[in-house]
């Protein structure tokens, strides 16, 4: 594909962001992804669903033929617009707008997809908070605060409230970062829960092997998401990408097929892997 590569326009947005006003628009496979009934019957939650990584998997997992709860912060036309491309694939979308940084929100999640879809098979965890900071003295302790609770706390309470509900052949899948591998030092608190998100998903597959339930991660290299006009620099935006082999950032599209892969039935031999997609640059 002959996606955009930088320089991008001089651009800034308040956080955590809004697709529409990203230059140029990101591409989440709103016409180019064809599903092949992989997940037909399936019924996933994918936290921070309604913008970016999370929106092209849950139009890949619709357009796969899941019914999807699409969890998110606050309300917007981003996750309605999530919701009606899931809903035009004759799919049933669930809207759950709150605050993952609340265990009780977490749990309240799990029990609307309960509720409203009738199980969980797959939980895509990939809901995140990032901020910028050259120096760890800027970083104050309510910063590092949120971002252990956004990435990782909310990771654990929506799996431990999930796993009660899921039968033999479900599956968890988080999203990593290739910071869990190369941490970007201004990226210092979000990089840390990559790592421990890395290590929670290797655990994790080998708690609940025996319950017949996978666990996975994808680690995603630079991505155009709202997040990167929204949380970081203005000459770091239009550079975006150009530090990886392929010199460009990846497309949310292009990250739908790993979480496919690891959602599929035929994947039942895959758990405590994480799948790199990163534009060429090794995660080690």
């Amino acid at each position: 594909m002959n996606y955009p590569k930088p320089p991008f326009p001089n651009q800034q947005q308040p956080m955590p962001g809004a697709t529409e006003a990203m230059k140029p628009v990101p591409d989440h496979g709103e016409t180019s992804y064809k599903g092949s009934g992989r997940l037909v019957g399936k019924k996933a939650v994918i936290t921070g669903g309604d913008s970016g990584i999370g929106r092209a998997v849950a139009i890949a997992f619709a357009r796969e033929g899941a019914d999807i709860l699409i969890s998110y912060l606050e309300e917007d036309n981003d996750a309605r617009d999530t919701a009606r491309y899931v809903k035009d694939a004759g799919r049933t979308a669930i809207l759950m707008p709150g605050d993952l940084q609340r265990p009780d929100h977490c749990r309240a999640v799990i029990a609307k997809a309960v509720s409203e879809l009738g199980g969980v098979d797959v939980l895509v965890n990939n809901a995140a908070h990032q901020a910028t900071f050259k120096s760890i003295e800027d970083i104050s302790d309510e910063e590092w605060e949120l971002t252990f609770k956004v990435n990782i706390h909310a990771m654990f309470y929506l799996t431990k409230a999930a796993v009660p509900h899921m039968k033999p052949g479900s599956c968890i899948i988080n999203t990593a970062s290739i910071n869990s591998d190369a941490p970007n030092p201004t990226l210092l608190a979000y990089a840390t829960t990559k790592g421990a998100i890395h290590n929670f998903t290797a655990g994790l597959a080998q708690m609940l092997a025996e319950k017949g339930i996978r666990a996975n991660a994808v680690a995603p290299g630079p991505i155009w998401t709202p997040l990167i006009p929204s949380t970081m620099p203005t000459e770091t935006v239009s550079n975006f990408g150009k530090q990886v082999p392929m010199k460009r950032p990846g497309q949310p599209v292009e990250l739908a097929t790993a979480y496919v892969m690891l959602a599929d039935p035929l994947s039942s031999y895959v758990s405590g892997a994480t799948i790199a997609v990163t534009g060429g640059k090794p995660f080690l």
